[in-house]
């Protein structure tokens, strides 16, 4: 860009949280900073932070003010959608009076709680669904007890369902009592109700059900109908497990 046009790099840096100024100015004479996928040392490089691609150490950093993800504990009964006609509960309620336009990640149907990622970033949206990116989600589901032994086994080769073969990156007993067993599911499917299916299949029809993380974004300990926006470290890992 012209001398005149644009953002100086290492003040862009600085806007995205990644270090101060000086700090950031350090990084690029290390050269640990690319541009559009170009190692840049030159200080005072101009950039347009609207189309430019910034990598730090390799992980993308988010540079545009406008460009949001959040994470949404979707409670209990509440829609996946962004409307509803007949007036039901859903996500676009609790983001109406925001000033971005933001969309849902993918779906968890209304019996089914937890984490659910809004965003208008529509190549980061788009890729998180796509399942060639192999994106992991991890699920808890209560289910009756007790638990077979070789459970795990069996839903890491992988069972048939009646659209197809499906199986489980990993299975693990978190605990059981009497007559019922906390599960915790780790699998890349995205098709409709494939946790509830898959279990039921297997003879462990699902009590009830909560995603607890998409990639290495976590729910943590956020309230039901809650949201946060990720920090740059989150959108960071979201981006380099789905190559942006």
């Amino acid at each position: 860009m012209s001398e005149n046009e644009g953002v100086r790099l290492q003040k862009v840096l600085a806007q995205a949280g990644i270090a101060s100024r000086r700090a950031s100015e350090e990084l690029i004479d290390q050269g640990r900073v690319q541009v559009d996928g170009v190692v840049v040392r030159e200080q005072g490089r101009r950039i347009d932070p609207q189309t430019a691609v910034v990598h730090v150490d390799g992980v993308r950093v988010q540079i545009r003010e406008d460009v949001v993800t959040i994470a949404l504990n979707k409670p209990f009964g509440m829609l996946s959608t962004m409307e509803d006609d007949l007036g039901r509960p859903c996500v676009g309620d609790l983001v109406r009076n925001r000033a971005e336009r933001l969309f849902h990640v993918g779906r968890l149907d209304a019996e089914t709680e937890g984490l659910l990622l809004l965003t208008n970033d529509g190549e980061l949206a788009h890729r998180l669904m796509h399942p060639s990116y192999n994106v992991k989600k991890t699920y808890l589901a209560e289910v009756p007890g007790p638990v077979e032994k070789g459970l795990g086994k069996k839903l890491k080769a992988g069972v048939e369902l009646e659209d197809g073969p499906v199986k489980v990156d990993s299975f693990k007993l978190i605990s059981a009592v009497p007559g019922k067993a906390l599960v915790e599911v780790v699998l890349h499917e995205g098709r409709k109700h494939i946790v509830r299916r898959l279990l039921e299949h297997v003879g462990y029809p699902v009590q009830s059900l909560v995603r607890v993380a998409i990639g290495e974004v976590s729910l943590g300990n956020q309230r039901p109908g809650s949201m946060r926006v990720l920090n740059r470290q989150e959108v960071g890992g979201l981006y380099k497990i789905v190559g942006l």
